[in-house]
């Protein structure tokens, strides 16, 4: 793989910044709000994927479709915080996930971007695809009205836990809404499973960034 290569590492090293591992912040504006994002070179999820774009901006025009007020919304690989952020501008009771080592630079953007607003207190969360979801969100107590995941599926080891992730959180009356950009057959091949599983309908394609964005719920016996 290219980040194994040394002449890439080589290269990144001497890119890299001495003081800060973050790059300039990144300013956005959903629902009347600037939010300021500081990615980090550091993690896969410390940047803005083009999914999160597109289901940030596909919430704040479709407000009556998807009224997040006083629902309880659970963000899988949630990353920079964007779409978390969003949802909570939109009235939602918000958790975000991700690994721990993204948890810093999510926790910094979300608290940030929602302190002084009057909305629900949002919660960060480490969440590893399917390890250890009962201990930690069991079913008797954690019931979600939306999961949001955006640009989770790329050319990594996880997409069975992932899956399976998406399956234990998805229970009767919870909708999934999944962005994401379309580059490998792996990709197709995952948004084939998620369709053998659950009723899935595509809401809206965003060509010029290939990302497709679907709706999926639990089939009913």
């Amino acid at each position: 793989s290219l980040t194994g290569s040394p002449v890439t590492l080589k290269i990144l090293q001497n890119w890299v910044p001495r003081v800060s591992h973050y790059f300039d912040k990144e300013h956005y504006t959903y629902v009347g709000h600037q939010i300021v994002i500081q990615e980090s070179i550091e993690h896969f999820g410390a940047v803005v994927w083009p999914g999160a774009l597109a289901l940030s901006q596909y919430l704040e025009s479709n407000q009556e479709q998807f009224n997040l007020k006083d629902k309880k919304v659970l963000e899988i690989g949630a990353g920079t915080g964007l779409l978390s952020i969003v949802a909570c501008i939109l009235g939602a009771h918000v958790t975000a996930t991700d690994l721990p080592e993204v948890l810093n630079n999510l926790s910094y953007n979300i608290s940030r971007n929602t302190q002084n607003l009057n909305m629900h207190k949002p919660e960060v969360r480490k969440l590893v695809w399917g390890e250890s979801l009962n201990e930690d969100f069991p079913v008797s107590t954690y019931h979600y009205d939306f999961i949001l995941a955006t640009d989770v599926v790329y050319h990594h080891g996880a997409l069975d836990p992932l899956l399976a992730t998406m399956e234990y959180f998805c229970k009767p009356g919870t909708v999934l809404l999944w962005a994401n950009k379309f580059r490998f057959s792996t990709d197709y091949e995952f948004l084939e499973k998620v369709c053998n599983i659950f009723n899935t309908t595509i809401l809206a394609e965003f060509p010029e960034s290939n990302v497709k964005l679907l709706k999926a719920t639990v089939r009913e016996n």
